[in-house]
């Protein structure tokens, strides 16, 4: 029997080639067009609540790990992660962010609830990965985005 020199991707992988961040382009054609819309809509809402306060920043992470997009000032607010046909969103809670999680504990979905439940928690906090496929997830995301780091007053 004769294996196929490359596999072909399967649902989760990462995009590897360390050439150079992928653009727009590469991230669509990835993750698929609905993943991307989702992409494209949690960018522009952390835009429009937190004008110039981020500037991504594509990290390559390695063979295992790819690229992903962070957005950070002092703290670390999320990590965008394209993966083959969806994307996940990683939120570090730390320790006032956890509390502020419990304090709401009976209103988050409890998809959610699961998520933050089975996530390790390390010395800088609780890891959430969060992966992306429909409006809720996206608003789960949004929301603990906003309790994580309320966003600046518009005056």
């Amino acid at each position: 029997m004769i294996l196929p020199t490359t596999m072909l991707p399967q649902i989760g992988d990462r995009i590897t080639d360390h050439a150079a961040p992928p653009d727009d382009s590469a991230i669509r054609e990835w993750i698929g067009p609905q993943a991307f819309g989702h992409w494209a809509e949690l960018r522009s809402w952390i835009d429009e609540f937190y004008p110039a306060v981020f500037e991504p920043d594509w990290l390559y992470g390695g063979r295992n790990r790819g690229w992903s997009l962070r957005y950070k000032k002092t703290k670390a607010f999320t990590t965008l992660v394209p993966e083959y046909r969806r994307f996940s969103a990683v939120v570090v809670m730390g320790g006032a962010e956890r509390e502020k999680f419990e304090e709401r504990r009976y209103v988050w979905r409890p998809h959610l609830v699961k998520r933050y439940d089975e996530a390790k928690t390390y010395v800088d906090g609780k890891w959430l990965t969060l992966a992306i496929s429909s409006t809720d997830d996206l608003d789960d995301v949004t929301a603990l985005l906003t309790m994580k780091r309320p966003p600046p007053s518009r005056g």
